[in-house]
């Protein structure tokens, strides 16, 4: 997709909040749900569903996303990480149409399906995009971004639908749907300011552009800075090796490869697995066990989605000065105490048959001190995600792959994220209504495995260059308990390259000198 010539826009912030309206979209089409899953308009037009019904409505969003995800690397590596994004947002536009018109179940699953191919697409690229163009320095807390984007997409969006809920009928929420247009057309306006990514274009062997690029990037626009120099010193060494490799999807396990695939692949999926879309999905269900309801209960359900932006942005001027490892490793664990006592406070609730208010996906409820606990747990849950899960499982997936196997396996990262949260959404209306409190406890054991596996097989990354990373990954390469952050060796590599070029300066000013201190029309013996 060629696109018109526009003026380029280098300052990564910048780029960021750009690119990162993708993350909106997502958000968006979560909480298009949560607000609107638990009124009296979406309950009497598609007929109370409930169970698998309601599930698939919830999961269809993923159904599409795992799709898009699997197309997304081949469509970056063709087109580019940037118009790989403005490609994901023609479905959008069509998924959002869908809905705005929606007549019925099977409209709203078609809608939401082709919504979904573009998340797929942008919650694998923009991650690529932002972590090939950051400073190493940088680079966690710009694609943290993306998942501020996130949260405020599902904040905005969630009391969009609240207010929309005030209006009668279906136009309650055919307007909320159609206003998902919105962030797209923002997205699409932006895109064409954007650079290209610098990596991007060395793969395609655009080199000229690519150094362009990258000093325009890294150190306004000086392509002798021992920055830029060492910088694409170590890109081109790492390419040269990278398409030495193994052709086709070999390459993605081949020579100690298996291990980068399985970490992008899993630290994606425990995103997921550690139940906190229980409550970006399905808080509302939660809260009726907890004996809200009405305004109240969509209001309580909103402060969540403040909480998450609050604790998302406090460990956005952290994430570059503390441990990657630590955050997913301590943080499910936190998690798993939150989802431990939830499960035992509603394991004393009151079976009630006929769903509470008469909706038939919570069947158990709880009031007093006991509803008090599970409402602040519910809260705390969100917090240890903010901090730690929601942000570094993005960081952390962009960061492991090579760079002839970032885009294509990005998007193998995002299919672990969105076949699990396809699973999820099919899986939690009809488990709470058939295990109900048990199915935090799931969730706890789950929470529990994700920190193992951390531990074990999670080298860090915080600090290092993209190319060194993959010697961490490397058969040889230390123990993931043993790496620590920062120590990176590109830092070395910038010095070196500060002493040539020193050198060099002193070499060029001392022939100058020697040929100054000879008088103008003097006789030289040569």
């Amino acid at each position: 997709m060629k696109l018109p010539t526009f003026p380029k826009i280098y300052n990564t912030y910048f780029v960021a909040i750009i690119a990162t309206v993708g993350g909106m979209l997502f958000g968006f089409d979560i909480s298009s749900m949560s607000a609107i899953v638990a009124t009296n308009q979406y309950i009497d037009f598609f007929d109370n569903p409930h169970g698998v019904r309601q599930g698939a409505i919830g999961s269809a969003l993923a159904a599409g996303s795992v799709v898009g995800s699997i197309i997304a690397g081949p469509i970056s590596d063709k087109l580019g990480r940037r118009d790989s994004i403005m490609f994901a947002c023609l479905w959008w536009l069509v998924g959002t149409a869908i809905q705005a018109g929606v007549n019925g179940f099977g409209m709203l699953i078609a809608g939401r399906l082709l919504n979904g191919v573009c998340v797929g697409i942008t919650s694998s690229q923009v991650p690529v995009y932002l972590a090939e163009i950051a400073k190493k320095e940088k680079r966690g807390s710009i694609i943290v971004i993306q998942q501020l984007a996130i949260e405020w997409g599902i904040f905005i969006m969630f009391f969009i639908g609240y207010g929309c809920s005030f209006i009668s009928g279906p136009a309650s929420f055919r307007t909320a749907w159609a206003l998902q247009f919105v962030p797209c057309v923002v997205l699409m306006i932006g895109l064409p300011f954007l650079p290209r990514s610098p990596r991007w274009l060395a793969k395609v062997d655009r080199t000229e552009e690519a150094v362009t690029t990258l000093a325009r990037i890294q150190a306004g626009g000086n392509v002798n800075d021992p920055l830029v120099v060492a910088e694409w010193e170590e890109i081109t060494a790492v390419l040269a090796a990278e398409r030495s490799a193994a052709p086709g999807w070999r390459k993605f396990v081949r020579n100690g490869m298996w291990r980068r695939t399985v970490a992008g692949f899993t630290v994606q999926a425990w995103q997921q697995l550690s139940g906190a879309n229980v409550m970006t999905y399905y808080v509302v269900y939660v809260f009726q066990m907890a004996s809200l309801s009405g305004n109240v209960l969509l209001v309580s359900s909103g402060i969540q989605y403040a909480l998450f932006i609050v604790f998302t942005s406090i460990i956005f001027f952290y994430i570059d000065k503390t441990s990657r490892r630590g955050l997913l490793m301590y943080g499910a664990l936190g998690m798993a105490a939150c989802h431990f006592v939830v499960g035992g406070v509603l394991s004393s609730g009151q079976y009630v048959p006929n769903g509470v208010d008469g909706n038939l996906n919570v069947l158990i409820k709880v009031t007093g001190s006991k509803a008090h606990t599970v409402i602040a747990f519910s809260y705390l849950l969100i917090i240890v995600y903010a901090l730690t899960l929601a942000p570094v499982a993005w960081v952390y997936a962009a960061e492991v792959w090579s760079l002839e196997t970032r885009a294509t396996g990005m998007g193998i990262s995002a299919v672990g994220n969105w076949l699990f949260n396809f699973a999820l959404g099919l899986f939690v209306p009809p488990g709470f209504a058939n295990i109900t409190w048990k199915l935090f406890i799931v969730f706890g054991v789950l929470c529990v495995g994700a920190a193992i596996q951390v531990f074990f097989t999670y080298p860090e990354t915080c600090g290092k260059t993209l190319e060194e990373i993959e010697e961490m990954f490397n058969k040889g390469g230390p123990r993931p308990w043993h790496t620590k952050p920062g120590n990176s060796k590109l830092d070395a590599l910038i010095e070196e390259a500060r002493e040539k070029h020193l050198e060099l300066k002193d070499v060029v000013e001392g022939g100058a000198m020697h040929h100054e201190s000879v008088p103008v029309g003097s006789k030289v013996d040569v």
